[in-house]
């Protein structure tokens, strides 16, 4: 019995994004489920606006096309096609939540930085993604030393 049938996996452009979603992907694979890989370009606040002498919507638009490439190359890796990987504009949980509304997600992943216990999932994105997801989330823990190689 499988426990999920499709994974959406939320990941940023760090350098963790990897480990975020490799686990995603073994999961997926363990469980026979789909997984779809989403990355929320947040919105360059618009206080700047007005002491920039820059159009934001060029630079939003490079920032925008930087995570496309950023993210394509991070489903290659993986052998994810085109149509399970979004970049998305807005504020990560909502745009999270609608796709995996609207996809009929099951598994939502998402890399956590954290100290100890609940504290790392509290006050960032991923505890914005907890609450009112409509389905399991699960918090992998990213940003720690790799001396322990315990499994």
């Amino acid at each position: 019995m499988s426990l999920y049938k499709h994974i959406l996996v939320a990941i940023d452009l760090s350098d963790e994004a990897d480990d975020v979603l490799e686990k995603a992907r073994f999961l997926a694979e363990t469980n026979g489920a789909r997984l779809t890989l989403v990355h929320v370009v947040e919105p360059l606040s618009v206080a700047y606006g007005s002491d920039i002498p820059l159009d934001l919507t060029t630079l939003q638009d490079e920032i925008t096309q930087q995570a496309r490439d950023r993210i394509s190359s991070l489903a290659e890796n993986i052998h994810l096609d085109k149509g399970q990987q979004h970049v998305v504009y807005g504020r990560p949980e909502r745009e999270v939540h609608r796709i995996a509304e609207e996809s009929d997600v099951d598994l939502i992943v998402v890399g956590s930085h954290g100290r100890h216990g609940l504290a790392l999932i509290l006050g960032s994105t991923s505890t914005s993604i907890l609450h009112g997801a409509c389905c399991d989330v699960l918090a992998v823990r990213v940003g720690k030393k790799k001396n322990n190689n315990h499994h």
